[in-house]
């Protein structure tokens, strides 16, 4: 084969995409054959990565909003040199193969985030420039560039649809993320058809609004013209820019391109057959010559720019030792050696000074006593500081030049605010948390999903957890949304009931590695719980006993939130009645299930079942721990507009109603 042109270059991305879906019989070959040119364009002339070294710090991150479009990410990463062989190509979309059918970070070496679901990618690229801005500002010193990336994405149109890349486009414009450049894929085409019936936005213009540095009508089938386009893009840093490039979806298939019947299921063999002609591949299935690869392959270029930011950074490390060894303990998602250590002693002092707070108002109290340990942590709240508390006398806004910003205002935009963190850590260097009222993790909750599945140490903190928020009334009082969040695989619910309880959660979620943590605080006061040393310890394993009885207990009283207080009042007077009571809190029963067996069996005896949980939430959760033999005191209907101190009593959450559940057990 003569030396490959473009084009060539562009086919192989499309015929590896073409041969893995039709062998799959699944999956979406249109928009890989209609973005390969600009993904060519892009990896071969600008991506600043290394092959061998995929979390090399200083590597662009591209993300592929796009994802049901992943054969053009594989093919990419294949191509380029990355671990992902031809064989894995071949089992695209198989039980454990490394090319599944959407892009998933811990799967594939070389994808940086979990795309699929339209426009978190964008919204996850926004948090990756965030992140890339913040540790420039923080870090770079005069002729010493050591963080300077950028951040590439490609979307569909399906990703402008949906409503969260509208809130993330705005606050990427605000924040002037001038190493952020997005590729739109401008073809008319989704599932239902072309969109001139449900799409027809100056997306161009409203991008403008926000602040974008727009390029409108490129070819995206002309390499030259993708090359200017992208040449212009970075002339300019201080707005993130839009591409607009037109393409044809299914591009090369002479039956198929253009329709929507080439976006989400195999071509066929026929039509295989009539695109290798019409694209002038006479190569058989999953064969990429020599020369192709050679092409492609990126290695020797991007192991010489690791080892020349690595130069880079020794230099720096000479001049500013303290900052080098900073950014290398952020970059590799280590916490200061001192951490636990000043946490704990934070812990034990509020244990001795007891005091009675909102647990929104503990939350706000750990911060401040954690975040100037953790220049990482980085956070703020959807427009809701002064009510969830988030704000504290270190905060800097993200929106400014300050090297230590690190509070973000992100508006009313719970869905953006969310992805944007989840990209904020998937980049490294930062431990992100954001903040909004529980009931308004609806709006969040797919994102929270993300945080989860992707293993995202993201913190998601929600306040006013229930009733007891009072008189703005159901629409903001959370019935079903604890549960909700509980459900969700490898995601950690805390709802602590005191001020003590409250900054073990904060220190849970922080020293957590492998996962989200959600921190459920309440709007109302809450008592101080009396424990010895040995229950402040369990409170991190997820549920432990508060109070006990003299004696083998015959009932067990369990409880989280403010909950957790009426537990206690019920108890003692069971006590005076002659009742041995047990109180457990468990303010996570997600990491209380993943405690040992015989641990579970010392708080939760088996032998017990007279049991009643209580919680101001959805009360079939609870079942899993009291049985059919068992009580649960819940809400199972909307809220109501009172006073707090009203609709407790209303709902029946008293000391009387739990005292009657436990005696009606016999």
């Amino acid at each position: 084969m003569t030396t490959p042109s473009r084009r060539d270059l562009a086919n192989a991305i499309r015929f590896l995409a073409i041969d893995a879906v039709q062998a799959a019989n699944s999956g979406h070959p249109g928009m890989p054959m209609g973005m390969a040119d600009i993904a060519e364009v892009l990896w071969n002339d600008y991506l600043s990565h290394n092959p061998n070294n995929p979390k090399w710090p200083n590597r662009d991150r591209f993300v592929l909003s796009n994802g049901h479009g992943s054969m053009l990410q594989y093919a990419l990463l294949h191509l380029s040199g990355y671990d992902l062989s031809i064989d894995e190509l071949k089992r695209f979309r198989q039980l454990d193969s490394k090319t599944p059918g959407h892009p998933e970070n811990f799967m594939t070496p070389g994808v940086e985030t979990t795309t699929g679901p339209l426009g978190q990618g964008f919204a996850n690229a926004v948090g990756m420039a965030l992140a890339e801005k913040l540790l420039a500002q923080r870090f770079n010193r005069d002729g010493h560039d050591v963080v300077d990336h950028r951040t590439w994405v490609f979307m569909g149109d399906g990703c402008l649809m949906e409503g969260i890349s509208h809130e993330a486009a705005s606050l990427a414009g605000t924040w002037g993320l001038g190493k952020l450049v997005a590729f739109w894929d401008d073809n008319k085409i989704s599932i239902d058809g072309n969109t001139d019936g449900w799409f027809t936005d100056d997306t161009p213009a409203r991008f403008e609004a926000y602040g974008w540095r727009v390029i409108r009508n490129v070819d995206g089938h002309d390499a030259v013209e993708i090359k200017t386009a992208i040449d212009t893009a970075l002339k300019h840093g201080d707005k993130p820019t839009l591409i607009c490039c037109r393409t044809t979806i299914g591009y090369g298939s002479p039956a198929k391109a253009g329709k929507e019947s080439s976006h989400g299921a195999p071509l066929g063999k026929d039509e295989i057959v009539a695109t290798r002609a019409a694209l002038n591949w006479p190569h058989a299935e999953f064969e990429i010559p020599e020369a192709i690869y050679d092409g492609w392959r990126s290695r020797a270029a991007g192991q010489t720019r690791e080892d020349e930011w690595n130069r880079a950074f020794a230099a720096y490390a000479t001049q500013f030792p303290a900052e080098a060894a900073e950014l290398s303990r952020r970059t590799a998602g280590e916490l200061p050696q001192d951490f636990r250590a000043q946490a704990d002693a934070y812990i034990a002092k509020l244990q001795a000074d007891g005091p009675t707070v909102a647990s929104r108002k503990a939350s706000q109290m750990a911060i401040e006593a954690f975040a100037p340990l953790l220049p990482e942590l980085v956070g703020g709240s959807a427009d809701l500081a002064h009510s969830n508390l988030t704000l504290w006398k270190g905060s800097k806004s993200v929106a400014s030049s300050d090297p230590n910003a690190n509070y973000i205002y992100y508006g009313v935009r719970e869905f953006a605010m969310t992805a944007i963190g989840n990209g904020l850590q998937l980049h490294g260097g930062f431990i992100p948390y954001d903040a909004t009222f529980l009931v308004f993790s609806d709006y969040a909750r797919n994102a929270v999903r993300m945080s989860a599945l992707m293993g995202a140490h993201a913190i998601h903190v929600y306040t006013h957890d229930s009733i007891g928020l009072g008189e703005d009334g159901p629409t903001h009082q959370p019935i079903e949304h604890l549960a909700s969040l509980r459900y969700i695989p490898d995601n950690d619910v805390w709802r602590p009931c005191d001020a003590v309880e409250s900054a073990v959660s904060w220190r849970a979620a922080i020293e957590r590695q492998d996962g989200p943590s959600c921190l459920i605080f309440s709007r109302q006061n809450l008592a101080h719980q009396p424990r010895n040393d040995e229950q402040v310890a369990q409170i991190a394993r997820g549920g432990y006993v508060l109070r006990d009885s003299d004696g083998a207990p015959e009932a067990i009283l369990i409880a989280t939130g403010s909950e957790v207080g009426l537990a206690t009042q019920a108890a003692e007077r069971l006590s005076a009645e002659g009742v041995k009571v047990r109180v457990v809190s468990m303010p996570s029963s997600d990491v209380f299930d993943r405690q040992p067996a015989d641990y579970r069996e010392s708080v939760l005896p088996n032998a017990v079942r007279k049991r009643v949980a209580v919680e101001a939430g959805v009360s079939d959760f609870w079942r899993k721990y009291v049985g059919l033999d068992g009580a649960v005191i819940g809400i199972d209907t909307f809220g109501a507009s009172a006073p707090a101190e009203a609709l407790f009593p209303h709902f029946g959450f008293t000391v009387e109603r739990v005292v009657e559940a436990v005696k009606r057990l016999g």
